[in-house]
């Protein structure tokens, strides 16, 4: 697909930030600094959660010595010392002179209290650090040059089930962190507003959505669409709960161009994979709605564009293409942007090496190459989605 070269369309509070120079000369200095001890920043903060120190200074009104945290953690006074020191210098502790007590700041009860910042921190050290000292390499070869720090798949969603426990759970915890916030307001849109009965969940992953779906409305059907390993581990993880008989899947490479969506009308309806199980749901003209949730950002917008033109082929005039996106462009606050866009980074090393976090003009031009348009735009979904609702040109 040719790069899309439009003019940048930003947010009223990103065009703010993004436009006109925020920092005096001193401040920039000192932020260029911070860029340069990154890691170590990012080490030694991580380490005073790790190790409970922000935890007691949290705990302790009147701020503790470094003598009592020594005793309280079993560091030694060298090991408390560097890391107390360097913390007063990222800004996560205060300390008094006249009492030499340590005591939290502002940012360091973010740091420890703020869920986004602990599943991002989680996410970083478990599943990029070492993977993102090949950033460089995967930028160049299109590749995930990083992922080899845990074994050799193509992407990462081939390898997931394998992972380290420790690993999954950060990746898990990231993923659904940022879509479980979003769900009630989508749940709205999909059922409240535009009465959907029969839906595919493309790229379902565990399950956790289509569990929301059939909770929430008791005649939705759902037909999860992914591939074949995670078509079993969603089936374990929706084991014995309500509405499971209302789940199904169809198992599927998403990026093979010969792997067509499931039809209704397919005779017998076929999960996938020569499997005679799970029969597919939806009317016999096609489903009512096609469910992508922080799906499309995995894939580049070639592969974009072929998902979403084999998701019309599967349409019926009635269907509509529901597309969760952080549209990085559309956010409110820079914060949240940042996050998006050191994600995207995350794509290039790890996931998968093209695809990344589209701000709204690529994933508008990847529609519409598909042969699809945009309805209807939804923003402020949870911390910071849309959901695109997407109709075929037909």
């Amino acid at each position: 697909m040719q790069p899309n070269f439009k003019n940048m369309e930003l947010s009223p509070a990103l065009e703010k930030v993004y436009t006109i120079e925020q920092l005096s000369a001193r401040e920039a200095q000192q932020r260029a600094e911070w860029i340069a001890w990154g890691p170590v920043v990012f080490q030694a903060s991580r380490l005073m959660v790790k190790l409970g120190i922000l935890d007691l200074l949290h705990d302790c009104k009147d701020g503790l010595t470094r003598e009592e945290i020594c005793r309280e953690t079993g560091l030694s006074d060298y090991a408390a010392k560097c890391l107390l020191e360097a913390s007063l210098c990222i800004g996560t502790v205060l300390v008094d002179t006249a009492t030499d007590r340590y005591s939290l700041s502002k940012t360091g009860w973010f740091l420890l209290n703020d869920q986004a910042s602990r599943v991002n921190m989680d996410f970083v050290h478990d599943v990029n650090y070492q993977g993102w000292f090949h950033l460089e390499e995967s930028l160049k070869n299109g590749k995930p040059e990083g992922l080899k720090h845990f074994g050799d798949w193509p992407t990462v969603y081939e390898g997931l089930s394998s992972l380290p426990p420790e690993v999954q759970r950060s990746w898990f915890a990231f993923d659904h962190f940022y879509s479980d916030s979003s769900f009630p307001d989508a749940l709205k849109i999909i059922f409240d507003e535009h009465h959907v009965r029969s839906l595919y969940d493309v790229g379902g992953n565990t399950g956790k959505w289509a569990l929301q779906c059939v909770a929430y409305d008791p005649e939705v059907r759902v037909t999860i669409l992914d591939l074949p390993q995670q078509i079993e581990m969603m089936r374990e993880n929706i084991k014995g709960q309500e509405g499971a008989d209302r789940i199904s899947g169809y198992a599927i490479n998403l990026l093979d161009p010969e792997a067509k969506f499931p039809t209704p009308h397919q005779a017998p309806p076929l999960r996938g994979e020569g499997s005679k199980e799970d029969p597919v749901e939806g009317s016999q003209e096609g489903p009512d709605a096609i469910w992508m949730s922080q799906f499309l950002d995995c894939f580049s917008m070639d592969e974009i564009v072929g998902i979403l033109s084999r998701a019309r082929e599967a349409m019926a005039s009635h269907t509509r293409i529901f597309i969760m996106e952080t549209l990085w462009d559309r956010q409110r606050f820079d914060t949240a942007a940042f996050c998006l866009t050191m994600t995207s980074l995350y794509f290039t090393a790890i996931a998968n090496g093209n695809s990344k976090m589209y701000n709204t003009e690529d994933m508008k031009a990847c529609i519409e190459k598909a042969g699809l348009h945009i309805e209807h735009i939804y923003d402020g979904l949870g911390l910071g989605h849309s959901v695109m609702v997407v109709k075929s040109d037909e």
